[in-house]
C-alpha cells in the first residue's frame, strides 16, 4: 500500500446476486487503492460480506491482483453452470417474478426442505476458495481490517465479526436470508442475514482503536432514489425492500455527516476529523427478483458493470 496516500475504507452493501457488481468494482478499486491510498478497512453484509472477505483474504495473501482474480473465481463459482443448477435457478427466479406480480404462490419454509442444502452449498463455496485457518496470521499483517455483520435473532442485537473472528459460519450467517436459509447457530444463539442489522457495517471504521479513514467509499446496491410513485403491488413491495435495505446504512452515514458538521464548526476535540463519504452505486435497471439470479451471463454482466463504474468513480475522486 501507499505510504503517502489518503486512508480509505470500503463498505460493501448486501443484495444477493447483485453484489457481483461489488466484486467487479473491487477488482478495479483494489489495485488503484494499493497504488495511491492506504486501505484501512473493508466491511460487508450478505453478498457484500462474501466480497469483502474474499478481497481481504486475497489482498493480504498475495496483493491486489490476487484479490481481483479471487473475486472473479468466487463469483464464477456462484454462477449456475450445471443443468441441474440452471433449472433450479430459473425456477427460483420465475417464482420470485410471479410473487412480484402478486400471483398467489404457496410459501415453503427452508426448514421444510430435507437436509440443509443451502448451508452446505455456501460452506463448500467458501472452502473451495478461502483458507480460513490462515486468518489469524493474516490479521497480524492488518490493516486493512475486515468486518462483516449479522443479526442475533434471539437477542435482537446486531453483531459484527472482524479479522480472525471471521469464520465460514459467520460469513454464512451474514448471508442467511430467513426465507432461503435456515438460521445459523453460533455461541448458543441463532443468527440471520446481516441485512436486518448493519447493511453494511460502517461505524466500526470510526469507533475502534484502528487507523481511521479519511474517506469512506460505499458500494451501494439498493437504489437510493425513486422517480414518481410506485402504484402496483409489485412495485410497492420492491420499493419497500429498497428502503428497508438502506435504513441502517443511511442512519450511520447521517451520523458521520453530523459529526463532520461538528468537526468543521470546531465543536469537537482534535481527535475527531472530517471523513469524506463517497458512493459507488448500482444503477436501477435490475429487479428485486434478479437478486436470486445466478445465470452466468447475468453475473458476468454485473462484474463488468462494476469494473466500469469503479473506473468512472476513480476518475471522479482523483
Amino acid at each position: 500500500m501507499s505510504d503517502t496516500g489518503r486512508r480509505v475504507a470500503i463498505a460493501c452493501q448486501g443484495g444477493g446476486s447483485h453484489t457481483a457488481f461489488t466484486a467487479g468494482a473491487l477488482q478495479r478499486l483494489l489495485p488503484a487503492v494499493d497504488a495511491d491510498y492506504d486501505l484501512v478497512g473493508l466491511s460487508g453484509t450478505s453478498g457484500g460480506a462474501l466480497c469483502a472477505v474474499t478481497a481481504w483474504y486475497g489482498l493480504l495473501s498475495d496483493g491486489p491482483d490476487r484479490a481481483a482474480d479471487l473475486l472473479e473465481e468466487v463469483w464464477c463459482d456462484v454462477a449456475a453452470t450445471t443443468p441441474g443448477e440452471f433449472l433450479l435457478n430459473e425456477s427460483l427466479v420465475w417464482r420470485s417474478r410471479l410473487r412480484q406480480l402478486m400471483f398467489p404462490l404457496p410459501d415453503v419454509s427452508p426448514y421444510a426442505v430435507p437436509g440443509n442444502v443451502g448451508h452446505d452449498w455456501y460452506l463448500d463455496l467458501l472452502d473451495r476458495h478461502i483458507e480460513f485457518d490462515d486468518f489469524a496470521a493474516l490479521a497480524d499483517d492488518a490493516p486493512p481490517h475486515v468486518t462483516i455483520g449479522a443479526v442475533d435473532l434471539n437477542s435482537g442485537e446486531f453483531e459484527t465479526f472482524t479479522d480472525d473472528a471471521v469464520t465460514p459460519e459467520t460469513v454464512l450467517a451474514s448471508a442467511a436470508h430467513p426465507l432461503l436459509y435456515e438460521a445459523v447457530e453460533m455461541n448458543d444463539h441463532w443468527h440471520w442475514d446481516g441485512l436486518y442489522s448493519q447493511n453494511p457495517p460502517v461505524k466500526e471504521f470510526l469507533t475502534s482503536e484502528r487507523p481511521k479513514p479519511d474517506e469512506l467509499w460505499v458500494v451501494q446496491i439498493e437504489p437510493q432514489t425513486y422517480d414518481g410513485v410506485p402504484t402496483s403491488l409489485g412495485d410497492i413491495a420492491g420499493r419497500r425492500q429498497e428502503l428497508s435495505g438502506n435504513i441502517s446504512l443511511n442512519q450511520e452515514l447521517d451520523f458521520i455527516e453530523k459529526v463532520n458538521e461538528w468537526v468543521n464548526a470546531g465543536y469537537l476535540p482534535d481527535d475527531y476529523k472530517h471523513v469524506e463519504v463517497r458512493h459507488l452505486r448500482l444503477t436501477r435497471d435490475a429487479t428485486p427478483s434478479s437478486k436470486l439470479d445466478r445465470d452466468p451471463r447475468f453475473i458476468e454482466d454485473l462484474l463488468e458493470r462494476g469494473e466500469r463504474e469503479a473506473a468512472d468513480f476513480l476518475d471522479r475522486v482523483a
